[in-house]
């Protein structure tokens, strides 16, 4: 019988597949004495084979679809998997305390783990002992005979089941087999949220029990517009999805006869409608909508698909695609914004109570602990800067005096290089994103350094409504047309306008067709939002008079109370 469950549509779509369950599985298993160690030792070593020819088939996907240093790191699992000290101390343990392979293979590989971790002076050896951990999972799910999911051997066409889904779980969905995914918690800000989006695969986040209800195989129906998924869908309702999928498909088809076309009100008036990305491989869903370029490219990725900190050629190479990919067109690279949920394995941050509020972003970038990297960074941009129109924007800026410092080191850098020969723009401009309160509150002085302002309204709105964008028991107050927010984005606009600067935003609100008149309204110039939105929001904006939004927006900033009144306001000025 079939069973519909709501959530939150996050990325627009339609699809129809089974489902590949990505939980991780029940590892846990009971220590038992065995008189037939010879039975044990050989479960041990089917164990390991099957773990060997695992990794193999994943080392090969992965030096196919993310390169071959980011391959590397199964040849040291393999390795692991081969070391005659420690599967020879498994053996012994098991022949010697005559206990199962489950026990010996977890008590051995803790020590070993426990050694390695105690090294605290020695980062290769640290890396070991994450190398055995995930090792040693593997190892011991195939003892219990049961499945660890790994997306990157997914090969036949899936609608992927997750609790919720990591960056790094994401940037390996290959779309040609994943046609969706649905999970428990998140919500449209979420990282996998976004990252759907980028993808352009449908995806529903936060449904609070889609694991529970699902079993791997079961055939799913995804509706990514309404937020609905239907468990054990009926023929009919596979029928009335597909229908609506045609449906999607012709209104898409519509919108992408505006790929070419100027981004105009009704009255004339251009605005910039930009993307963002997360790696150069987006720039392909960039060009295919029509953006006008690309107002967030967060570098990030760049960090965290690597198994080391990225080089300084590694990171011009990126920079430089993207930049000669637009062909001229402004691209906005924000600097690393690691820290929050943004974590790399080979960079040891301190444990926090409340990461979101703490050490991340630029307050990482001008720290002892990663001035080195964000100097290489610079560098990397300043190299690829004569390849097309780059704007740097630093992330997480809560004081004048940050950006300041940022700039100077920009500067240093650009005079070492020009001491070296080195070619470097003299155009590019410098700005930041205002996602901090205080930031925004102080936007006028801000507006008379910097280059332009882009909001990050994600973050923006969590903070000013002191609301945890991940958290569902009070996602109500995630309200992108609250007075309040409007006024702060208002506030930031009218700065950047005073000073001759110009202002733009990256947050998902920037797409959201809801948000679009109020924010055309308020002038905002530049508008950088997942690729899959362009169209629609281009086809949106020339049916909008700004007169009448100016108009809309001053009502809606002065007049109403709550998100309610502004909704209902934007409903009266702008009829479906």
């Amino acid at each position: 019988m079939s069973e519909m469950l709501k959530g939150i549509a996050a990325s627009d779509g339609i699809a129809v597949a089974k489902a590949y369950m990505l939980v991780q599985p029940d590892l846990s298993f009971t220590k038992k004495s065995v008189t037939d160690s010879d039975s044990e030792l050989k479960r041990l070593d089917d164990a390991l084979g099957q773990s060997v020819s695992e990794l193999e088939v994943i080392r090969q996907k992965a030096a196919e679809n993310l390169g071959e240093s980011e391959a590397q790191v199964f040849d040291a699992h393999i390795m692991i998997l081969s070391d005659p000290e420690m599967i020879g101390q498994i053996k012994e343990a098991i022949s010697t305390n005559h206990v199962n392979a489950e026990s010996a293979l977890k008590e051995v590989t803790d020590m070993f783990v426990s050694i390695f971790e105690g090294m605290e002076d020695n980062k290769y050896m640290q890396e070991r002992a994450a190398d055995i951990k995930d090792v040693t999972k593997r190892v011991l799910a195939h003892l219990l005979n049961v499945t660890l999911p790994n997306p990157a051997l997914i090969n036949e066409e899936v609608i992927v089941v997750a609790h919720d889904l990591t960056p790094s779980d994401t940037a390996q969905l290959d779309r040609k087999y994943v046609k969706a995914f649905v999970t428990d918690i998140g919500g449209r800000t979420s990282h996998s949220a976004i990252m759907a989006r980028s993808l352009e695969i449908p995806a529903i986040v936060g449904t609070k029990k889609i694991t529970a209800k699902v079993s791997e195989n079961d055939i799913l129906a995804v509706d990514g517009i309404k937020g609905e998924a239907i468990i054990h869908p009926t023929p009919e309702e596979i029928a009335a999805f597909k229908a609506e999928a045609d449906k999607f498909a012709a209104q898409k088809a519509e919108w992408d006869k505006l790929k070419n076309a100027e981004t105009k009100t009704l009255d004339g008036k251009h605005f910039e409608l930009a993307a963002n990305i997360g790696t150069p491989k987006d720039l392909t869903g960039v060009l295919n909508n029509g953006a006008e370029g690309i107002g967030l490219y967060r570098t990030e990725f760049l960090y965290m698909d690597s198994p080391d900190f990225p080089t300084e050629e590694d990171q011009f190479n990126a920079y430089k695609a993207v930049l000669e990919g637009m062909e001229g067109k402004p691209v906005v690279v924000r600097t690393m914004d690691i820290g929050g949920d943004k974590k790399l394995p080979y960079l040891t941050l301190p444990e926090e109570m409340n990461p979101f509020l703490g050490y991340r972003a630029l307050r990482i970038s001008l720290s002892d602990l990663g001035e080195g990297m964000f100097r290489t960074q610079l560098r990397a941009l300043l190299r690829a800067s004569v390849y097309g129109n780059l704007r740097i924007m630093f992330p997480m800026v809560a004081t004048l005096g940050e950006f300041r410092e940022a700039k100077e080191m920009f500067l240093e850098e650009k005079a070492r290089l020009e001491k070296e020969g080195v070619a470097v723009s003299e155009t590019i401009q410098l700005g930041i994103m205002i996602e901090i309160p205080a930031a925004a509150v102080i936007a006028d002085k801000f507006a008379k350094e910097v280059d332009f302002m882009s909001i990050g309204t994600n973050d923006l709105i969590q903070y000013t409504m002191a609301a945890d964008r991940m958290n569902e028991q009070v996602s109500y107050l995630y309200q992108p047309y609250n007075p309040s927010i409007l006024r702060l984005i208002k506030h930031v606009i009218d700065s950047c306008h005073k000073e001759g600067k110009w202002a733009g935003m990256c947050g998902e609100m920037a797409g959201d067709q809801m948000a679009v008149p109020l924010l055309v309204g308020l002038g905002l110039d530049e508008f950088s939002m997942s690729a899959t939105s362009v169209l629609k929001t281009r086809s949106l904006m020339s049916k909008l008079d700004t007169k009448k939004m100016a108009e809309l927006a001053t009502k809606a900033v002065e007049d109403c109370d709550t998100l309610d009144d502004v909704v209902a306001l934007v409903h009266e000025y702008v009829p479906e």
